[in-house]
């Protein structure tokens, strides 16, 4: 199943160069790196990432996670998953820009 990360560029580059992320200053909070399903990618830009623009959106493997991965109850009594590890380059299996027009984020068509 395909899960999303959204990454400011600043935290993309820092992936790329690192090969690793422990995710964004929430997710260092957290101490877990937050996902998203498809379903879920759309509301947490708008209410996390609102107006932001130089956004990417990370597509991850969670399958191959494995039980690094966890389904945890969180907005709206929804499940989403949570990684307890470092993010790898080798989970991401590609990336887009989410370009901003008119004060939202577009997402690929084909998120599944």
């Amino acid at each position: 199943m395909l899960i999303y990360k959204i990454f400011r560029a600043d935290e993309w580059s820092a992936l790329q160069a690192a090969g690793e992320s422990a995710g964004a200053p929430i997710d260092l909070t957290d101490g877990y790196v937050h996902f998203s399903t498809a379903e879920q990618a759309r509301e947490t830009a708008a209410k996390h990432f609102a107006g932001e623009e130089g956004l990417f959106l990370l597509a991850c493997n969670g399958d191959a996670m494995g039980e690094d991965l966890k389904w945890e109850v969180s907005r709206g009594d929804a499940l989403f998953p949570h990684l307890y590890r470092p993010l790898r380059m080798a989970d991401v299996l590609w990336s887009v820009p989410l370009t901003l027009s008119e004060g939202s984020h577009h997402f690929p068509e084909d998120m599944t």
